[in-house]
Order: C-alpha cells, then sequence, then structure tokens
C-alpha cells in the first residue's frame, strides 16, 4: 500500500514537493534581484507585513490588517501563557467547540487541527507550546484562494487566480466500510495514513449510499484538498468587491486571501470571512489543478506572478522609499524559521 500511494505521487506532479515548482524559476528569480540590485527586493511589496509575507510573520498580526467584520472569532495564545487564561477568553468571546487552532506562524497546513472539546484544546496547547491562533469552526460551506495584487500608484488591481477548494471526501455506496471506500479511490487514498490520525472517524462504517463523507476540514492541499481552478469565475464585479477590501488594508498589494463563503455571490457583495492573507510566499494555487494544466505551465505561471512581485515592489521602493530588508537580516529570519519548523515537527512526532 505505502510503495503505491509513493508511485501515485510521483506520476503526478501535483503531490510533488514545493522545491520542484521553485529550483527551475531560481534563474528568473536572479535575474530580476540583479535588476533590482538587491538580492532580497521582494521584501517592499507589503509594507504592512513583516518581511512582506515570505512566511516569519505572524498570521495572528497579518489579520488583524481586515477590518473585524471579515475575520472569525479569533484568540491569541502565547506560547507558555496561561491555558486557563486563554479558556476564559474564548468563553468571553463565544467561540464553541468544535474549533480551529493553528500555529501563529506556519504553512501548508502544519499542525492546523480541528478541536472537537475543551480536553483536546487543552492537550494541543500543552503538546505544542508556540504561538497559537484559536479560531472558531467558520460553517461556511465553501472555501477558496483568491491572488490578488496592485501597483501602487493605480486604483484598481487584478485577481489572477482563484482556486477553488474540494475537501477530501468519499461517496458511500451503501454496503463498503470507510476504510474500502478510502482504498477504492486512487486519489484518497494517498492520504489514508493521515485520515487515521483522526479518532474521531469509524473506518469500519458503513456509508450510506450517494452520502458525501466529509474526511478532512482543513482545506489545505497537504490535508488532501482538491485545488480546482476557478479562473472562470474572475470578473470586474469580483475585482471590485476584492478593491474595496484592499482600499481598507494599508500598504497590501500582493498575495492570496484564503476566503470562507456559502455561495460566490456572497462574494461579490462583500459577504464572507478571511481565514488568512499569505503574502509574497503565496502561491496562485490554482496550478495544482492538474486536470486543467501541466507542470510547466504551473511554473510558467509562478513566474508571472513574481513578475508582478517584482514591478510592486521595485515601485514601492524606487517611488515611495521603501527599504529592502538586509540580506543578512532576512537570511538570519529565514533560518529560525527553519529551526522554528524543525522544532514543532519534532513536537509532532513526540
Amino acid at each position: 500500500m505505502k510503495s503505491n500511494n509513493t508511485i501515485e505521487k510521483l506520476i503526478n506532479w501535483e503531490h510533488w514537493p514545493s522545491y520542484m515548482f521553485y529550483l527551475p524559476n531560481i534563474p528568473f528569480a536572479f535575474y530580476h534581484a540583479v535588476k533590482a540590485r538587491s538580492l532580497v527586493f521582494y521584501t517592499a511589496a507589503n509594507p504592512s507585513i513583516e518581511n512582506s509575507g515570505i512566511g516569519t510573520e505572524s498570521k495572528y498580526k497579518t489579520l488583524q490588517l481586515f477590518p473585524e467584520k471579515y475575520l472569525p472569532k479569533t484568540v491569541f495564545h502565547k506560547a507558555n501563557s496561561s491555558i486557563e487564561a486563554t479558556l476564559l477568553n474564548i468563553e468571553q468571546k463565544k467561540i464553541s467547540y468544535p474549533l480551529i487552532a493553528k500555529p501563529d506562524i506556519g504553512f501548508r497546513g502544519l499542525l492546523v487541527k480541528k478541536i472537537e472539546n475543551k480536553n483536546d484544546l487543552v492537550n494541543y496547547l500543552n503538546k505544542y507550546p508556540i504561538d497559537i491562533i484559536v479560531q472558531e469552526f467558520l460553517t461556511e460551506e465553501n472555501e477558496c484562494g483568491i491572488f490578488y495584487h496592485r501597483l501602487p500608484n493605480e486604483e484598481k488591481g487584478k485577481i489572477t487566480s482563484i482556486t477553488l477548494k474540494e475537501f477530501l471526501h468519499v461517496i458511500g455506496d451503501g454496503k463498503s466500510t470507510l476504510e474500502q471506500l478510502i482504498n477504492n479511490d486512487k486519489r484518497v487514498k494517498i492520504y489514508l495514513n493521515l485520515i487515521k490520525e483522526d479518532a474521531s472517524l469509524d473506518l469500519q462504517k458503513i456509508i450510506t449510499k450517494g452520502e458525501k463523507f466529509k474526511l478532512s476540514a482543513i482545506g489545505n492541499h497537504s490535508k488532501g484538498t482538491r485545488f480546482i481552478n476557478g479562473n472562470h469565475l474572475i470578473s470586474k464585479e469580483l475585482e471590485n468587491s476584492i478593491d474595496n477590501l484592499n482600499n481598507q488594508v494599508n500598504d497590501w498589494y500582493y498575495g492570496r486571501l484564503d476566503i470562507k463563503y456559502d455561495s460566490f455571490d456572497d462574494i461579490l457583495n462583500g459577504s464572507f470571512k478571511i481565514l488568512e492573507l499569505n503574502g509574497i510566499l503565496a502561491e496562485p494555487t490554482h496550478i495544482y489543478d492538474a486536470e486543467c494544466t501541466n507542470y510547466f505551465k504551473a511554473l510558467k505561471e509562478i513566474r508571472k506572478h513574481w513578475k508582478q512581485l517584482n514591478k510592486i515592489a521595485r515601485f514601492n521602493h524606487d517611488e515611495k522609499q521603501i527599504p529592502y530588508r538586509t540580506t543578512f537580516g532576512l537570511l538570519k529570519d529565514v533560518n529560525n524559521l527553519r529551526n522554528y519548523t524543525k522544532y514543532i515537527s519534532k513536537l509532532t512526532r513526540g
């Protein structure tokens, strides 16, 4: 089973490691760095976000840039602070279970968990003595990623990627167990070990015929969520809605919004919730829809977005006197992030 899953991941490029999408594009990035006379010119793109959002930033602080009406109820738990105080804060904000807990600094779904009750939350906070964000579990049915960028000297921005998210699931046939359904689905079975980590799932349960049984509530590719190209939904109305949001946030020009919503019309009307804003490290995740593109087109799409990033960062530097971060300072932050990631990965295995 394990070898079969490994073969599936090798064959399907959407499951390849992230460096396979970045190493081939290094010459392109280096070319723009030479033109900008800085290896880290991109750090001027989003002045309101630490390092413009390269992964070292606080997700909680970044979310606070947005008006409260767009945000889920959220509690910030500082590393090694009082768990009792955090529980009280959750109660005062009327955040009910289940809820979502995730690291304040993290990416690709690392340690993002759906927490069913207070005891599970206490165990989670004790196991991971790091800064944690606790959020209400949003009931909106759908989730998508919208990639937006705007040149600082222009009033209107552009949406260049929409990713619709299909959560990991199986369809019942009325006779097979959940585990059998998983093993019979070529894509879903890749995530069997991850699915087994969820103690609330009864793998021997018979799923009703026609029932769509969701296996994960976390909208990350690493958690099995399928990314679907939704670029056909890009419209002037949608861009106007995100422009309106962008106008309420200082110095954010480039990145991907991860959004929860019920119907797509809700986004057009400004009725949605923001889960995260990913800055310059953000990907146009529609590229992972292998049914609509191929590996080489995906690489080209990344370069296309990096070209816009270059324009924004250099404009901010040249016209608005936004300084580039020093190469040494950024490398120090990235090294700290690498050590932090190793630390929490070790905690996960422990």
